[in-house]
């Protein structure tokens, strides 16, 4: 009886063992890969975009290559626009997220977020001639914003509750801002680093910011696969670093300029 339990004793942690050694945790499988593939937005200058030789440039793009250099793996950029960032992590097409995503709770249903790594500030974006020169005056106009996005959420939250007004949703940043240029919609929000990248791009003369809009800081996340408890801890300790190195500020100066203060990451009385 007793070589019996101690068979079935055995049989169990073997098993145990096997298991946990088909389960390795994605960081491993990362680092022996010799690989890290980000998805990354490109059309969300100055965090991602295309530069002069059609190269993936911005702060994310540098932020992956970061993690990929203390990782001691190849960084590869994988082009993701805003509604396919999820599904391109669960998919096993990218390893991370690196593509500004908010810290929503409805994402977190779906995927591992970590604590901020950037945070923006909302700024309503209209042309010259609309008449609005604040978020209040934007009440009625015809509205839109780039699907998926903390500030498209809002924004068609808002529009409903008015009763008036419209909304419309675009696949890109760059087709809502093209929007509100053209005249198809009278302003978007949109966030002070994009505000101020599109201005100082000067492909769009008659627009201007109308003020702030009254939105929480927009807090955004790193993000893997939910149960890579592992790589997610990693992220973590790494946001943490390149802030204590001084490196998130060197990426917000090269890429959002010096006008423009880093918004802090941390949440008084949650997160210091």
């Amino acid at each position: 009886m007793k070589h019996s339990i101690l068979a079935v004793s055995l049989t169990a942690v073997l098993g145990s063992t096997i298991m946990s050694t088909a389960h390795a945790d994605k960081l491993d499988d990362i680092i022996s890969s010799g690989k890290l593939r980000c998805a990354v937005t490109l059309d969300f200058p100055p965090m991602g975009f295309r530069d002069a030789s059609n190269s993936p440039a911005g702060f994310d793009v540098d932020y992956c290559h970061d993690l990929a250099k203390v990782l001691g793996v190849d960084a590869e950029v994988v082009e993701t626009p805003f509604p396919d960032r999820i599904p391109a992590l669960v998919s096993g097409r990218a390893d991370v997220i690196v593509a500004s995503t908010s810290d929503t709770l409805e994402r977190a249903k779906t995927v591992g977020l970590t604590v901020p790594y950037f945070a923006f500030q909302m700024v309503v974006l209209t042309r010259d001639d609309t008449g609005i020169n604040s978020f209040n005056d934007i009440k009625g106009k015809a509205m839109g914003n780039t699907s998926g996005t903390y500030e498209a959420i809002a924004l068609e939250k808002d529009v409903k509750s008015w009763g008036n007004g419209s909304f419309r949703a675009y696949q890109s940043q760059s087709d809502t801002i093209l929007a509100v240029a053209q005249g198809h919609i009278d302003a978007t929000v949109v966030t002070n680093t994009v505000a101020a990248a599109t201005l100082k791009s000067g492909k769009y003369k008659n627009l201007k910011v109308a003020g702030n809009a009254p939105y929480v800081v927009d807090f955004v996340s790193l993000g893997a696969k939910r149960n890579e408890y592992g790589l997610i801890n990693y992220l973590n300790l790494f946001i943490n670093q390149q802030v204590r190195t001084g490196r998130y500020q060197e990426l917000f100066a090269k890429w959002v300029g010096t006008e423009i203060a880093p918004t802090e990451l941390t949440v008084p009385h949650v997160y210091y």
